[in-house]
């Protein structure tokens, strides 16, 4: 059968397909062998078709495609393989000599050519691979794929904001962390506004380079391209009596009170039932998309803009709100998300942000594990104030708990100061911190333990007794905390594995990522079970490699286990990205074999999937002879 594809979408796109790979791997699975196929669904831009094209990619694969142009004519999608006129029974018996079918857009289909794919399910002859974009009507052909359990379902959910960092570092040329974040918050999974925005900001050359450095930042207004106009018309037209307004005041000074004074109730109300804004707990209305305020406020003239615009000392009261906000939830020992739309307005904007703000940021960031985030608040702090020994000392942290980079002395000494090299968490050349002179000697500390000297390490442990806990001499810490980081210096004192991994399960809840990936490494070791043992590592790996490069003494136990030398060699390039495929050809071996030595490694570790790997690699290569 000759295959002709028409209005297919490209196969080649800008970026390289990046993530995914458990998704790549279900979908590749149930195409092969016996199985009848899968459906893939999910909102508009999640990558659906990427990831599609990615698992066919090699195979004798046929592909349709549904258009909104031709819902009204019959065997449209089919067109190209079928004859101009034909039956339903006849369609059926000429494709099931097909053994791989990608429908495209299937919520597009015709009637006819969706009756033609359920059909095709029917038999069971034809594999089929059925992509469909959520919160539009299919034919009920088509859902019944699903819903009548024809073929399995995967709803693919947004790309986590790790693989979005990898992401953009390859296809965006590498911004820093925290225009990662913004990317990420304006897109909501859309990798498509993703790719757009990133290649708008940086060819209209609002990008500037971070100094000393590979990456890029962006700040400033957001590009109205295309893509952004497309996901807003709903907004911009709203023409309710006091909507427009509504959605302006809040695009100007989210979060508001919902008080006749600032806001019209009955706009508010209509705008919150149709899911353009949101009203939390405490009462304050806020925009519900990211999106929205950014082009609410692009879209505002001058005299709108002056008329709603926050006065400077409304700014500072909405910004210091926020801060004692942050502060309160670190006194709390609760480091779970907090609202900081202020902040990071004013971040994004470019306005500049002050350092008290910044290194409480900084150190919420930290105690949550977010490393290279903690670096760059700090470094922020100190554009506005060079010396502030705050966001010094919140960089030094950062810094020297990272993995990133390497810490350095001065050429010739300096009496224990110390630079930073360049790196993704690190500070600027010139950018120097003395230990022995940040309060409360926590950089000393983690300089120390950087460095392998635990002894000098745990022998500057002052105000910061948990450092000694995480550091793995708890006895230094008797009677000197409280809450869960008591119960943490207690179950590791004791070498009680059970014990540390309901207290690495409490810190997780609370939000330290990274303690609680130190607990449960802690906890391999003290537990006698090997099987306890193995899932406590897989849930330390999992946490750590969320915690943006951390390499602490804690986290250098993990190992890769008892391996066999094939299986070793294959997980280390898994680890590396390379996919199954990849691997069976370097090593000559065929992908069953490779996907068999992965399940069994997998069983060893105690990992579920492959993104545990990487991280159980470089710990592995880290640790000292």
């Amino acid at each position: 059968m000759t295959i002709f594809e028409r209005d297919a979408k490209t196969l080649e796109l800008p970026w390289p397909f990046t993530g995914r790979e458990d998704e790549l791997e279900l979908v590749r699975r149930s195409v092969a062998g016996g199985r009848q196929g899968i459906v893939v669904t999910g909102p508009a831009g999640r990558g659906k078709t990427r990831l599609v094209t990615e698992a066919v990619r090699g195979t004798d694969c046929v592909r349709v495609a549904g258009t909104p142009g031709t819902r009204g004519l019959p065997f449209a999608a089919f067109a190209h393989l079928l004859p101009e006129s034909v039956s339903l029974q006849r369609a059926v018996q000429l494709l099931l000599s097909v053994r791989l079918l990608l429908v495209d857009d299937a919520h597009l289909l015709d009637d006819a050519s969706a009756a033609l794919v359920h059909q095709l399910a029917v038999h069971g002859r034809t594999r089929l691979l059925v992509v469909a974009t959520e919160g539009t009507r299919a034919p009920d052909a088509i859902s019944r794929l699903w819903t009548g359990e024809l073929l399995p379902r995967l709803a693919l959910e947004p790309l986590p904001r790790e693989e979005t960092a990898h992401l953009l570092a390859v296809g965006a040329g590498g911004p820093e962390i925290l225009t990662v974040n913004r990317l990420y918050r304006l897109c909501r999974g859309d990798l498509r506004l993703l790719r757009e925005l990133a290649d708008a900001v940086r060819e209209r050359g609002l990008p500037h380079r971070v100094p000393d450095s590979a990456e890029w930042e962006w700040r400033g207004p957001v590009p109205v391209t295309a893509a952004v106009r497309e996901r807003t018309t709903h907004l911009l037209g709203r023409t309710g009596p006091g909507e427009r307004e509504t959605l302006d005041r809040l695009a100007f000074g989210e979060p508001l009170p919902m008080d006749t004074d600032t806001l019209d109730l009955d706009a508010l109300e209509a705008l919150e039932a149709d899911g353009l804004v949101q009203v939390d707990e405490q009462g304050a209305a806020r925009l519900a998309h990211p999106l929205h305020g950014p082009v609410l406020r692009a879209a505002a003239g001058r005299l709108k803009t002056r008329r709603l615009a926050r006065t400077p000392v409304g700014r500072a009261a909405a910004l210091e709100t926020e801060t004692t906000a942050l502060v309160r939830a670190i006194a709390l020992g609760d480091v779970r998300a907090v609202s900081t739309s202020v902040g990071e307005w004013l971040l994004d904007e470019g306005t500049g942000i002050p350092a008290r703000h910044a290194a409480v940021r900084a150190r919420f960031a930290r105690l949550r594990g977010e490393l290279r985030e903690a670096a760059a608040w700090a470094r922020e702090g100190l554009r506005a104030a060079s010396d502030d020994p705050a966001c010094r000392l919140e960089l030094a942290l950062a810094a020297a708990q990272s993995g990133h980079h390497e810490l350095v002395a001065p050429p010739g000494g300096s009496g224990g100061r110390f630079t930073v090299a360049s790196g993704p968490a690190s500070a600027r050349p010139g950018d120097a911190a003395d230990p022995s002179e940040i309060a409360g000697g926590s950089a000393a500390t983690w300089w120390a333990a950087a460095h392998g000297d635990l002894d000098t390490a745990l022998g500057t442990v002052g105000e910061e007794p948990y450092d000694a806990v995480r550091l793995g001499a708890p006895d230094r810490a008797v009677g000197r905390l409280t809450g869960v980081f008591a119960e943490h210096a207690d179950a590791l004192a004791r070498g009680d594995g059970p014990a540390l991994d309901r207290a690495a399960q409490a810190l997780e809840d609370r939000g330290f990522l990274l303690f609680a990936a130190e607990a449960y490494a802690q906890a391999v070791r003290a537990h006698r079970d090997p099987s306890a043992a193995r899932t406590s590592r897989t849930r330390a790996v999992a946490l750590a490699r969320r915690c943006q490069g951390a390499r602490t003494p804690a986290l250098s136990g993990l190992v890769l286990g008892e391996l066999t030398a094939r299986q070793r060699q294959i997980v280390t390039l898994a680890a590396a990205g390379l996919s199954n495929r990849q691997i069976a050809e370097k090593l000559t071996l065929s992908i069953r074999t490779v996907g068999n030595h992965l399940y069994s490694a997998y069983a060893r570790l105690g990992a579920s999937d492959r993104d545990a790997l990487p991280c159980l690699v470089e710990l592995e290569q880290a640790q000292p002879a």
